[in-house]
């Protein structure tokens, strides 16, 4: 290793993602499904308000919490919602650098941090660049939200309970049930709660619950990437107690600076954008590829985002499988990226049709000859 690297680069690896993203720039034509983003584009609308910011010359520094018009009407969203007497809202460079501001918020070396596996593959790197420790709870074959379990991983060393619901890379929801009872025992044991809901609008059999609704501590990172194909656009938001928000906002003056001022009036004018076409188009993707496997493939029905988290069939394990897959020019991403085990992989269900059919039918014959 040189000499000038840093040691706690040297506790995590390179994102697994991007190296099967790396794979697919090199093949001609592959049946893609391991893109965690949206195959719609970012609608006109909201492609005009930044092409009007930048020949508006809104091309600087914003502040660092955010244009003003975006942080209005996110606020008056949030206290529309919640109505919590503390709970402030800023801007932030994407919901990973909402993430990455709260780890460095929050977490000291040796806090423990609480989540599910599997998990983003954010959570785990992000914690050793910290010094904290990760506490996982196995929640194989159903990826369901159990507080009981939560509950009996708490040490007097737990500073941070993790959600996600949706979930990547499971789809899987959470129920108002499970996500009433993890809030309540953070509450009582003082445990700040992180809930990362940026798959929020891609609910597609009940309506979206938060954990914010029954803690008002909880610290919510959300953001316009996913929902409104704006990956690229680097505007999430963060809202949650404002010492806490105010503590993330120093940090962020002196890391992200701000998120891009051009991006964020698009992102203002993305909240007048009715999704519900696209949400609906989502479900029928997910009904498709679920039907599709059914038959050959163990896994849990997603309730939402757009991924489906299949158990590789046969004996070989879920990375074995998604190499055989990727050597018939189909794409997909193996479970132990996310997770402890090697036993899974992730499909995106976020292609066209069509290419979602010939990926269910590549699966198929590859779990006949398994």
């Amino acid at each position: 290793m040189h000499p000038w690297i840093a040691d706690r680069t040297t506790t995590f690896d390179a994102s697994g993602i991007r190296k099967v993203f790396d794979l697919a720039a090199k093949l001609k034509d592959p049946i893609n499904l391991s893109i965690g983003q949206p195959d719609f584009d970012v609608p006109e609308s909201i492609q005009e308000a930044a092409i009007d910011a930048i020949r508006g010359g809104k091309n600087a520094y914003s502040p660092t919490q955010g244009i003003g018009p975006l942080r209005s009407a996110l606020q008056q969203e949030i206290d529309s919602r919640y109505g919590h007497d503390d709970r402030e809202v800023f801007v932030c460079s994407g919901t990973s650098g909402g993430l990455m501001l709260s780890m460095l918020s929050m977490i000291n070396p040796g806090d423990e941090v609480i989540y599910l596996d599997p998990f983003f593959v954010m959570y785990p790197a992000l914690l050793k660049m910290c010094g904290g420790v990760a506490v996982p709870i196995d929640s194989y074959p159903s990826f369901q939200l159990d507080p009981d379990a939560i509950a009996a991983a708490v040490t007097p060393n737990t500073k941070m309970i993790l959600l996600n619901s949706p979930a990547n890379p499971t789809g899987v929801t959470a129920t108002a049930e499970q996500l009433e009872a993890v809030a309540r025992l953070a509450a009582e044991k003082n445990i700040a709660l992180i809930s990362d809901e940026i798959y929020s609008r891609f609910h597609y059999d009940d309506a979206f619950v938060s954990p914010a609704q029954f803690n008002p501590d909880t610290i919510v990172i959300d953001g316009f990437s996913k929902s409104h194909a704006m990956t690229g656009w680097r505007v999430g938001y963060v809202h949650g107690p404002g010492e806490v928000i105010a503590t993330m906002l120093k940090i962020q003056q002196y890391s992200f600076v701000c998120s891009p001022q051009p991006a964020q009036w698009g992102a203002l004018r993305a909240m007048e954008v009715n999704l519900q076409g696209h949400i609906d188009d989502y479900r029928k993707k997910r009904d498709l590829i679920c039907d599709g496997l059914a038959e050959r493939f163990e896994f849990t029905r997603p309730g939402g985002a757009f991924y489906l988290f299949p158990k590789a069939p046969g004996d070989a394990g879920g990375e074995a499988f998604v190499h055989k897959a990727i050597e018939r020019g189909l794409l997909i991403i193996p479970g132990k990226i996310f997770s402890a085990r090697d036993s899974h992989f992730r499909i995106s269900f976020a292609a066209s049709d069509e290419t979602i059919a010939k990926g269910v039918a590549m699966l198929n014959q590859l779990a006949d000859e398994a």
